[in-house]
């Protein structure tokens, strides 16, 4: 089912007007918050067990890398068997790891049980983003809403990242230390459960595809064999990198001025900064490649980390961190656009896992870096991290931008009547 669009210019009306979004929009929104909640309530929780920040970083870290591996794998089962065969087993598994890891907490298990328990946890976490946007590419097509699709994902993710650690901590420190980790088990299984119910958007498996004689081609195939794919899982490794980088160095430097309280301030404008620059980036029409855009996007925000680790006041601070936000939607944006061209819809959910993977391996190398760094050095060394993560990402994709050129697409069809449709390929 593809959907008709007559303007040429994207808006976030139209998007939304789209026959079956709000279907799996809504609960994909549900879903999609624990994904949020899950490292910062281990945190708290094994904090509260353990007494230690440490034990309870390592167990956070240890479930941030088994999801980083192990999503790529839901990705591709998705493609190949259906998102429902592969969320219902999939809710099911986490809500259990994640009920033993808190009842393990809880019963001040040693940190070697907890790390068993943290693998499953981690490995098992649904990857409804990429999923919510494998249905915007199957139901847009070739529509110019896409990009504004992308970038609706973009802010949605922002907004879950600043909506899930609120929630985690408000009920860990008003309700129970343990509360969040509850929470976050049961929207998983809830919000998963009715995300998989939403069958009239999902993507069709490429089982089932291969059946027609016209979409045989299109066997199922790693989407990590795209050269394109590679450079953009670097590229998505250094974002990761701020992140992490960010989440240490900016509770290292308010705790050291003394105003601990700060931390969240600051990092939410660095959150707000990446929230309304998505929401620009969907609402321009954009008249350069695809590639252009990101290798730009890309150098500018490596020009903005190269700052931060010089700052040394919280007004100085917050600016940097809203322009290296502002410059991060724009990348995260247009390399999604590019998965999209590259890859074909038999292996797009895959795709997109790689790349939510990535930031998550990145975020978690970033965080024990960047922690080293400031306990043994301090004085914004921390910051380093975003600013090594960046260039060496872009020095990467600088050398791979050869494979970010997605095959030309000259013509589409809208119910049935084929009609050209420039596409900027370079």
């Amino acid at each position: 089912m593809a959907t008709t669009v007559t303007s040429a210019r994207p808006g976030y009306g139209p998007l939304l007007r789209t026959p079956g979004a709000w279907t799996f929009l809504l609960p994909g929104f549900a879903a999609r918050q624990p994904f949020a909640m899950l490292t910062l309530s281990i945190v708290l929780l094994v904090r509260h067990t353990t007494g230690s920040y440490g034990t309870a970083g390592a167990v956070a870290a240890v479930t941030g890398v088994a999801m980083a591996l192990c999503a790529p794998l839901g990705g591709r089962l998705a493609d190949r068997l259906g998102q429902r065969r592969v969320l219902l087993p999939g809710v099911a598994l986490h809500t259990a790891a994640a009920l033993t890891l808190t009842l393990l907490a809880l019963a001040h298990a040693p940190a070697w049980a907890l790390f068993a328990a943290a693998v499953p946890t981690g490995a098992s976490v649904p990857q409804i983003g990429p999923m919510v946007r494998a249905r915007w590419a199957r139901i847009l097509r070739d529509s110019p809403l896409l990009p504004t699709a992308t970038a609706f994902e973009s802010v949605t993710d922002e907004l879950t990242f600043v909506l899930g650690p609120l929630l985690a901590t408000a009920l860990c420190t008003a309700v129970d230390p343990a509360a969040g980790l509850l929470a976050e088990a049961g929207l998983t299984l809830l919000g998963g459960l009715l995300f998989a119910a939403r069958r009239g958007t999902e993507p069709r498996p490429a089982g089932d595809r291969a059946k027609n004689a016209q979409e045989a081609p299109a066997r199922h195939v790693s989407a990590l064999r795209t050269p394109g794919v590679r450079a953009l899982v670097a590229a998505f490794l250094g974002i990761g990198t701020v992140f992490g980088g960010m989440q240490v160095s900016l509770a290292a430097f308010t705790e050291s001025i003394g105003e601990p309280g700060l931390n969240g301030v600051l990092y939410g404008i660095f959150a707000a900064g990446n929230m309304l620059s998505g929401l620009a980036c969907g609402a321009i029409a954009w008249k350069r490649a695809p590639r252009h855009r990101l290798l730009t996007g890309y150098a500018a925000l490596a020009l903005a980390a190269s700052g931060l680790w010089a700052a040394h006041s919280a007004p100085l601070l917050a600016g940097l961190g809203l322009l290296v936000g502002v410059c991060i939607a724009p990348s995260i944006i247009t390399g999604y656009i590019l998965v999209e061209r590259l890859v074909p819809g038999a292996a797009r959910t895959e795709a997109f896992t790689w790349l939510t993977g990535a930031v998550a391996l990145g975020q978690a190398a970033a965080v024990t870096v960047a922690g080293l760094l400031e306990d043994r050095l301090g004085q914004g060394t921390g910051f380093l991290v975003p600013l090594g993560g960046t260039l060496l990402a872009l020095t990467v994709l600088l050398g791979l931008r050869a494979h970010l050129v997605p095959p030309p697409v000259a013509r589409t069809a809208a119910r049935g009547i084929p009609h050209p449709v420039p596409v900027a390929v370079d």
